[in-house]
């Protein structure tokens, strides 16, 4: 069995100058049973329309066969295109992308958009109750779901599972998760880096043991082990 990912830079795999930016499909391969072989399609930058349009969706589907796992993820770029707004272009690509996929045999899985850390302060009014983590995706993660129940397609809800992560860690302890740099710390980013979108080799990791986990929930991949980090964390 293949598990086959399409998705933008949070899934995908980064350049090694970039290093310890990952995204979570990068780091699925070893929290799934060995006999699964991860091929991952994602591209930074890619939204429903350019991964078709660039090619990577026929290449994906050149691969995809009888009992494969085609894992889809997108929404960060789509939501920054007019004619990809959620409920029209978005929804309908997304539709001819699982369409596809069951046609030549292979399991898609909807993915939900990974939260951006976008914590702000409490309003005054709302002293004691913690920091506020922004809903950044809008109506994005949301049509995802509807789109399952629509087409009878397995969910994983990594926005509302990367959104309680976030929270349960706090604004200080996420930050492990992303790629924050100082000044002079990094060689690619000499003046800094404080980036809440792109995850660290640890954050793409506890996000992929978590992806493994929920196939095995779903019956559809074995995971290597137990548990997830942030379960055992």
């Amino acid at each position: 069995m293949k598990i086959l990912l399409a998705g933008d830079s949070t899934v995908a795999n980064c350049p090694t100058h970039e290093y310890p930016m990952s995204g979570w499909g990068a780091q699925l391969a070893p929290h799934v049973y060995r006999r699964a072989a991860v091929h991952n399609f994602a591209k930074g930058g890619a939204s429903t329309g350019s991964f078709r349009d660039e090619g990577l969706w026929t290449a994906l589907l050149g691969e995809a066969g009888e009992g494969d796992l085609v894992l889809i993820q997108f929404g960060h770029n789509d939501q920054k295109k007019q004619h990809l707004a959620a409920r029209t272009g978005y929804a309908a690509n997304l539709r001819t992308m699982v369409g596809e996929a069951r046609a030549l045999g292979a399991a898609p899985v909807l993915c939900t958009s990974v939260e951006r850390r976008h914590f702000r302060d409490a309003p005054s009014s709302s002293a004691g109750m913690g920091d506020v983590l922004e809903e950044s995706l809008e109506d994005y993660p949301e049509v995802v779901r509807e789109l399952g129940l629509e087409l009878g397609v397995p969910v994983i809800d990594l926005n509302a599972w990367t959104r309680d992560l976030y929270l349960r860690l706090g604004r200080e302890q996420s930050v492990a998760l992303f790629c924050h740099f100082a000044p002079g710390e990094h060689a690619y980013w000499p003046d800094g880096l404080a980036d809440n979108t792109h995850f660290s080799h640890e954050g793409a990791a506890v996000v992929a043991e978590h992806v493994a986990a929920e196939l095995a929930e779903l019956g559809l991949a074995a995971p290597a082990f137990a548990g997830t980090t942030a379960e055992r964390a």
